[in-house]
């Protein structure tokens, strides 16, 4: 058996945002709607988490086409036989 459990919490909204939301979904998906978006900004915040973690933990060693990045683009174009340009 699977329980799945709820708590309710208490948001505050402008009455221009819940006319809005009963507009879009209509009163009774509310809940469902706000959770869904609050599912999503969380898997977000996650995300970004990641990235920022990640950031630096490569060595920038620099590039074949640092130095001249047209020529290096040249360079692959020609150097590939079955370009026909």
């Amino acid at each position: 058996m699977c329980y799945e459990w709820h708590m309710r919490v208490h948001i505050a909204l402008d009455e221009e945002v819940v006319a809005e939301l009963d507009r879009r979904v209509g009163p009774r998906r509310r809940s469902a709607f706000i959770a869904e978006l609050i599912r999503r900004g969380l898997d977000d915040e996650s995300r970004w988490d990641d990235i920022e973690a990640a950031v630096g933990q490569l060595d920038d060693r620099g590039h074949d086409w640092d130095a001249d990045p047209a020529g290096w683009v040249r360079a692959q174009r020609h150097g590939d036989g079955r370009r026909a340009g």
